[in-house]
């Protein structure tokens, strides 16, 4: 007898973090309020979900692994600035409007992201560890 598995992120988009980042944290902190129907699931760039899927989906991340957040969406992967402007493009009204910085030159949109992604520990702190999720938010994460 075949037990048929139910896939939990199947048609969901998953946004990869430095799970040690105040900035990265705040990041996910904002976007599931802003994501009632819960299409964004997380998980920190340390954890093991996370380099499996690194792997699994042939991700090269360029500048060291935890310097830009990297969203799956429907097995492609997206890094820096097109990571962020598509999230944004998921979210409810008004940030979805952000997304219009898509059709600046990627370069020219990177330059800020890097400059923010450079001194981030700096600006924002860091943790020891990575984020705990609340318990009503724990089913976002993998």
């Amino acid at each position: 007898m075949q037990v048929d598995t139910v896939d939990p992120t199947a048609g969901k988009s998953i946004v990869l973090i430095d799970g040690v980042c105040h900035l990265c944290q705040g990041l996910v902190r904002f976007i599931i309020p802003r994501d009632p129907k819960g299409r964004f699931m997380f998980a920190s760039l340390q954890s093991e979900i996370a380099q499996e899927l690194i792997h699994m989906n042939g991700i090269v991340l360029e500048r060291g692994q935890l310097s830009t957040v990297v969203l799956l969406e429907n097995g492609v992967y997206y890094t820096e600035s097109a990571a962020v402007l598509r999230i944004a493009r998921r979210l409810r009204y008004p940030w979805p409007v952000a997304y219009g910085f898509i059709f600046l030159p990627p370069p020219l949109r990177n330059v800020l992201y890097r400059y923010v992604a450079r001194n981030r520990y700096r600006w924002f702190g860091l943790d020891e560890q990575c984020l705990l999720p609340t318990p009503d938010i724990r089913r976002r994460f993998l």
